[in-house]
């Protein structure tokens, strides 16, 4: 199925790539908001090499279509567990990142028996403020993804990584400008509305909370309360990391993630 779609059950195509032996234990990535399954690129390597590796664009995202903005939580868990029934994959590892963390945190809740193991990176169980929430997506309807893309930078990356990294952070403001607005705008509206603080204690997957040490989205106090939530979680924190920090210290992160589900699970 590499380069394929997937439909939803309310008729959404979704881009879909599998790498990795196709009889190997499965990794499922869920991606940010603003960014598509090519965030994942830095991680394939290693993690293909002993997973199968199934990554995906969230609706409204890079091959994806962008339907309507009215995109709950739920419908955007129900789209990666509909990866999974395409690929017939009964139990995944799920790993998810800022947005794609909300995801793959409402499928455990919602779905413990399709989650073997489960990594949270650079995210919570209420991500930010409903009015901050709206308040981006007003910005986006009256001027587009152009109009936020220097301020989502800027929280994406720390300052050295931004110093460091310029053409890093170029493609990454290249992919949220190409974005619909539409899409941008439904996943904004979905996480206004996410809070998934008082449903933690039914996650009965072996979580890895994963930080940035300099994420100013969601920072390692933020994350300490998601990781104090969680009934069996353990703690990783990258220093000086910002937002995505698969981007900014790739190899550190995926040793992280693949030392997490190595370990033995009955």
């Amino acid at each position: 199925m590499n380069g394929e779609t997937v439909l939803t059950r309310d008729d959404v195509r979704l881009a879909v790539r599998s790498d990795g032996p196709p009889d190997a234990q499965t990794l499922l990535c869920c991606n940010s908001l603003g960014t598509g399954m090519e965030l994942w690129d830095p991680q394939i390597p290693a993690w293909s090499a002993q997973r199968r590796v199934i990554r995906f664009d969230q609706r409204g995202h890079g091959g994806s279509e962008a339907p309507p903005a009215l995109y709950r939580i739920d419908d955007l868990g129900r789209d990666a567990l509909a990866v999974l029934d395409a690929y017939e994959v009964e139990r995944a590892d799920l790993c998810g990142l800022s947005l794609g963390g909300v995801v793959a945190l409402w499928v455990a809740i919602h779905h413990p028996h399709r989650v073997r193991r489960l990594v949270l990176a650079c995210t919570a169980a209420k991500v930010g403020t409903e009015e901050s929430w709206r308040g981006r997506a007003e910005a986006v309807l009256s001027g587009g993804t152009t109009s936020i893309a220097d301020m989502v930078m800027e929280r994406f990356f720390s300052a050295d990584f931004r110093d460091r990294e310029p053409q890093a952070v170029a493609d990454a403001r290249g992919t949220l400008i190409d974005l619909p607005d539409e899409g941008y705008l439904g996943c904004c509206l979905a996480l206004s509305t996410a809070d998934l603080r008082g449903e933690l204690d039914q996650v009965s997957a072996p979580t890895l909370v994963l930080a940035g040490g300099a994420d100013e989205a969601t920072p390692p106090e933020v994350m300490r309360e998601l990781y104090q939530g969680l009934p069996d979680a353990r703690w990783h924190e990258l220093e000086g990391v910002g937002h995505l920090a698969n981007l900014e210290a790739p190899d550190a992160f995926a040793r992280a993630v693949l030392d997490h589900l190595t370990d033995e699970v009955t």
